[in-house]
């Protein structure tokens, strides 16, 4: 089985697009909400080495490696040659304007639920395919079937009840003016796209590097384009949008072509807003003992305290075998 990796990636700092970014933003308060266009979320501090450095590391299988920016290149070149210098793994960047060939009136887009909805397009790109934020890494050696298994896909994630979570919406905008996005409420939606069985439940996809299916996303989307266009007509991240990877795991649910299973053993997650003083404490020793953990997310390490961000990081070069400075 031919399995490529594909990883968006955005240096929100780089002038141009910052500048792209703020022209497109004038007149909304959207900087000020976490769930929309708070600058963490384009801001990069080196995670797309530790991402693919990881792949390459510890994913041998992998065939191919695609980088999907906005005109930019995270310049890994002096990087992967300094502790790779076998690799015989091509990877490429992909910029916007080719998987958005025939939607370009949509670009720029600032949203990365519309940029998912379209790494399907990615010229070349294998029909079983994982895809991985930038903040995501491998921590140990995984295998193909930790994905795919049986002609199925592997979910990480858990059940929940989609009445539940309409209640839980509703609920939430009788105490908001402007209810915040809920990681939830964009798979909910794509529940409430597919119909059928997903509106009685739906899978919470966790923080885990996904398998996904090209040839669903091209056939669903032939049969129902104003689908793609729901998520492509936000610049910015809208209450109105669904997760594309929910909506690739419940089609083939449809057709028993997956496979659900829980994140729990396999997964470290780091949100410095939520994980610090103790609970990073405990992240650290989940790392440092646990034989299970494969992947790690690092959600905004931007916003991390010194001290945290400085012993994660040395966790992770020491584990990778790499460094970020190459002086």
């Amino acid at each position: 089985m031919e399995i490529d990796f594909v990883i968006t990636w955005v240096d929100g700092e780089d002038p141009n697009l910052k500048s792209k970014r703020q022209s497109y933003l004038r007149g909304y308060n959207y900087e000020e909400r976490e769930d929309i266009a708070a600058p963490t979320r384009y801001r990069s501090v080196g995670e797309i080495g530790y991402c693919v450095a990881s792949i390459l590391r510890f994913a041998p299988f992998v065939r191919k490696i695609f980088i999907v920016t906005d005109h930019q290149d995270p310049g890994l070149d002096g990087f992967i040659a300094r502790y790779f210098p076998d690799n015989k793994v091509p990877i490429e960047i992909v910029d916007h304007t080719v998987i958005f060939r025939g939607y370009e009136p949509y670009l720029p887009t600032f949203n990365s639920l519309s940029i998912e909805t379209m790494l399907w397009r990615i010229p070349g790109l294998s029909e079983n395919f994982i895809y991985m934020n930038d903040d995501f890494m491998l921590t140990a050696p995984v295998t193909p079937e930790m994905w795919f298994r049986d002609g199925k896909m592997v979910v990480y994630g858990y059940w929940h009840n989609t009445l539940t979570a309409l209640l839980a919406r509703k609920a939430s905008s009788l105490f908001h003016r402007e209810a915040p996005m809920k990681w939830r409420d964009r798979m909910l939606n794509a529940a409430l796209l597919v119909g059928g069985t997903s509106l009685l439940r739906f899978i919470r996809i966790q923080h885990t590097p996904r398998a996904l299916s090209r040839s669903l996303y091209m056939r669903y989307y032939d049969e129902y384009p104003e689908s793609i266009v729901i998520n492509l007509r936000h610049r910015f991240r809208h209450k109105s949008q669904y997760d594309s990877q929910e909506l690739n795991y419940l089609l083939a649910l449809h057709q028993d072509k997956l496979i659900v299973e829980s994140a729990t053993p396999l997964l470290a997650y780091y949100d410095p807003t939520h994980h610090s003083g103790e609970r990073f404490e405990t992240l650290m020793k989940q790392l440092e003992t646990s034989p299970t953990v494969r992947f790690l997310c690092i959600n905004s390490l931007d916003m991390a305290p010194a001290e945290e961000s400085e012993r994660l990081t040395r966790w992770i070069e020491k584990t990778l075998g790499v460094s970020l400075n190459l002086d």
